[in-house]
């Protein structure tokens, strides 16, 4: 792409037209003819790599001071710059897909993979990004990040875009809308679920995580809030653009009524103005029926007829790692779900008590290097309805395993718990001290097939694996 395509005609270039290489805000990535974007992050500027980038080639620098170089543009925001012109280098995705973003702490990746389902079925070919994986139609691509960086992230809507996708549907960040990684981009509809606390080892405070996820209601045409949180409520009354809520709890512009649940799944009557729905969902536990109202809402929203919608809700599997139930063929169930919240895990535990015939088992840890507030709470909302409590390793990172267990443990009151340190371990323990009757949810890992420990290392751990190995020892 020539460089003066990549800039209007308000841009004073201090050079002259030439065919561009790439665009990158990465130090590691400059070659002949790129333009370099310098951007100021928490432990490295960007704008100290300016001048090496010019020696290595690059064709422009974009910044936000004046560094008193030949090739340089400055710009009042180059985060923001950056996204601009990852756009225009992908010709500019996101003006040809409806766009469906979900923010919010809990219940991002199940609604995004309903609403993609739903609209899959309809006859639409969809993109999805999210935690667990991109994807393009049936084709799946590893994630990095839950909102991808800017550039990948509009590699990923041009690849959409070459493959007839009509809709995309993602799962978007604090961490993204903070660092302005969605650029230009707009959606079609945005959905809040709720707000408790999480990332604020990042954030400054709840405030500071609040005004950073609304700002996706601030590029969105339409919006759907979950009222039965006070933070989305209070979005409701905050946002001015064509707003709905939903509920579990009361009446609102979609909400769930006559809910039963057990362990296999849930039933409910969808309703919406003066009409209600049969659905039969096949995923336990009150916080997927909300999440299944939200995305039905925002089907409706986007112009599908309801009864497909109904049809569609009624056969979707299921979302990995999220109440994911592992096979055990034993009188005891084994749920996997990736809960790390104090809130999420009060959630899927209320949810999953009312069902069980005898205990409720609860196996999780904390991750290293994140918040260290919320390791009492997690403690805490475990022993609010858990009869036992088996807390482990998570990813320990570069903390010390011993010191995050017994953070946790400081918030679990007069709770029975074992304490065992390795989670492998700790899984065959559950099973094999399991009773009749009994759920074990294991809390934390969901889809992850992965530890993190020191130095960033990685070794494989799958739940679903390991629960097989601790069956085939019984």
């Amino acid at each position: 792409m020539k460089l003066f395509d990549l800039f209007d005609n308000t841009v004073t270039l201090p050079v002259e037209n030439c065919e561009i290489s790439t665009v990158t805000d990465d130090s590691r990535k400059i070659e002949e003819n790129c333009i370099f974007v310098c951007i100021k992050g928490s432990s490295f500027d960007g704008h100290e790599f300016a001048a090496k980038a010019l020696e290595d080639g690059a064709a422009l620098v974009i910044t936000e001071r004046d560094l008193g170089l030949e090739r340089q543009v400055v710009v009042s925001d180059t985060r923001q710059y950056y996204g601009l012109l990852c756009a225009k280098w992908f010709s500019n995705p996101e003006k040809k897909l409806k766009l469906i973003g979900v923010t919010g702490t809990n219940g991002k990746t199940t609604i995004t993979g309903i609403i993609k389902h739903i609209l899959t079925e309809n006859g639409c070919k969809v993109g999805l990004i999210g935690t667990i994986q991109n994807e393009i139609g049936d084709e799946i691509i590893p994630a990095k990040n839950t909102t991808p960086l800017t550039f990948e992230f509009f590699s990923l809507l041009a690849k959409m875009v070459e493959a007839n996708c009509t809709h995309a549907v993602m799962e978007v960040s604090s961490f993204g809308l903070q660092q302005k990684r969605i650029g230009p981009a707009s959606f079609g509809i945005g959905v809040f679920t709720n707000l408790t606390p999480d990332h604020l080892d990042y954030h400054n405070d709840m405030e500071d995580y609040y005004n950073a996820k609304k700002q996706l209601f601030q590029i969105c045409d339409v919006a759907i809030c979950n009222i039965d949180d006070a933070y989305g409520e209070r979005l409701y009354n905050e946002i001015s653009c064509n707003k709905y809520t939903f509920s579990n709890r009361k009446k609102a512009d979609f909400y769930a009524d006559a809910i039963r649940t057990n362990a296999t799944g849930s039933s409910f009557w969808f309703c919406t103005g003066e009409k209600s729905y049969f659905v039969n969902l096949h995923m336990p536990g009150l916080f997927n029926i909300s999440n299944a109202t939200a995305a039905m809402g925002a089907c409706l929203k986007l112009g599908l007829p309801i009864e497909r919608i109904i049809e569609a809700a009624s056969n979707y599997k299921g979302t990995k790692g999220r109440c994911e139930i592992i096979p055990t063929n034993k009188d005891f169930s084994v749920i996997c779900d990736y809960a790390h919240t104090p809130d999420a895990l009060e959630n899927i535990l209320s949810s999953i008590k009312s069902f069980t015939e005898n205990r409720l088992v609860c196996l999780f840890g904390c991750g290293g290097n994140r918040d260290k507030t919320k390791r009492p709470l997690m403690g805490k909302a475990a022993a609010k309805y858990a009869d036992l409590l088996i807390i482990t390793s998570d990813n320990p990172r570069n903390e010390e395993p011993e010191a995050i267990i017994n953070d946790i443990i400081e918030g679990v009151g007069e709770c029975e718990y074992v304490k065992i340190t390795d989670r492998k371990e700790a899984i065959y323990y559950a099973l094999e001290n399991a009773q009749s009757g009994d759920v074990i949810v294991l809390a934390g890992k969901g889809h992850e097939d992965y530890q993190v420990l020191a130095n960033g290392e990685k070794i494989h751990f799958d739940e679903r694996e390991i629960v097989a190995e601790g069956l085939s020892r019984l």
